[in-house]
């Protein structure tokens, strides 16, 4: 972090927090976070309501992006919706909507102490506490995304779902590969058969559409927060559940939820808090979806790369993921 930068948000703190004079003694910028840059902030406060030393992180956007994710404005509003749904997210503090004082705008959170890296939770089995426990948190936190419902005022830039969440996406992604100058004819083929067997529309609830292992906190004892809100809009229910247990974010656990343990234990966490009862063939259609989603994301992962926007080895070998979604995809629905 440049000096500038740093005077920038020590300012910034220091009105936010009512504060006579602020002082950022460490900062960092965390890893992770392949779309969005996360900064550590440690500063001693003096004067003010926040007390005498503040932990932060610092949220703003990295050099490029990918279609789909959501401004910082808008992903403060759903943190803080679902901080007062109850969700188990870091505390939403400020939104800087003013990009001329670090070149892009920002919002601050409350930093909470855990581990979130997917292929060390997946490994670590004191990550998390009891893991059967773990899960049933986490179905019942999913449950509690899902119990935020439209219309909302402060939610309102999110768009309709329209008549059927699961053929929108599918036109979404239509558009991207008719677009895109590469042929993929593996995701065409899922493509098609999401279209074909579209489910009807049924509830329509806030979804987190990132709800995975490496996008959630633990330490020894259990779930920290929930974290990445940017692809977060209105939808089926049912695609959260699909995206935690496809195939592709079990990062080589042999768990079938998250890679961590049993679905079955994610459900009853998710049937406690809602009263609705998860049946796997269900949740089969959001599978596929899952994967036919993170390949095109993969897709424009590796684009920020090709195109010279953002230089990183990451994102490279993020478009190489694309062929074993590919045939996971074929193999999914071949006897569907």
């Amino acid at each position: 972090m440049n000096e500038q930068m740093r005077s920038a948000l020590q300012d910034f703190i220091r009105r936010e927090a009512g504060a006579d004079h602020v002082s950022i003694t460490e900062a960092k910028l965390l890893s992770g976070g392949s779309i969005q840059e996360n900064w550590f902030i440690q500063a001693v406060v003096s004067g003010g309501h926040c007390g005498p030393e503040l932990k932060l992180v610092v949220r703003t956007d990295a050099p490029s992006g990918v279609a789909g994710s959501l401004c910082r404005a808008d992903e403060f509003a759903l943190l803080k919706a679902a901080y007062d749904a109850g969700v188990t997210v870091p505390e939403p503090l400020w939104l800087c909507r003013d990009a001329s004082l670090i070149g892009k705008q920002f919002f601050v959170m409350r930093f909470v102490g855990g581990v979130a890296a997917s292929h060390v939770v997946v490994r670590d089995a004191k990550l998390g506490g009891d893991r059967r426990a773990l899960l049933e948190r986490l179905g019942a936190e999913l449950g509690r995304i899902h119990a935020i419902r439209p219309p909302r005022a402060d939610l309102a830039f999110l768009p309709s779902p329209g008549s059927s969440p699961a053929l929108q996406h599918v036109a979404r992604v239509r558009r991207f590969l008719d677009a895109h100058h590469t042929p993929h004819p593996a995701l065409e083929w899922g493509l098609r058969w999401l279209e074909v067997n579209a489910p009807e529309r049924g509830e329509v609830a806030l979804c987190h559409r990132d709800f995975r292992t490496g996008n959630y906190m633990v330490d020894e004892n259990g779930l920290t927060a929930i974290l990445d809100w940017e692809f977060a809009g209105w939808g089926d229910p049912l695609e959260d559940v699909g995206w935690f247990c496809a195939k592709c974010w079990r990062f080589g656990g042999a768990g079938d939820a998250g890679g961590i343990g049993a679905r079955e234990d994610l459900y009853r966490g998710y049937a406690n808090v809602t009263g609705r009862r998860l049946e796997n063939e269900n949740i089969h259609y959001w599978e596929v979806m899952a994967h036919v989603n993170w390949a095109v994301i993969a897709l424009q992962q590796a684009e920020r790369h090709l195109s010279g926007e953002e230089t990183s080895l990451m994102l490279a070998l993020t478009g190489h993921i694309v062929p074993e979604l590919e045939y996971e995809i074929l193999t999914m629905t071949e006897a569907h």
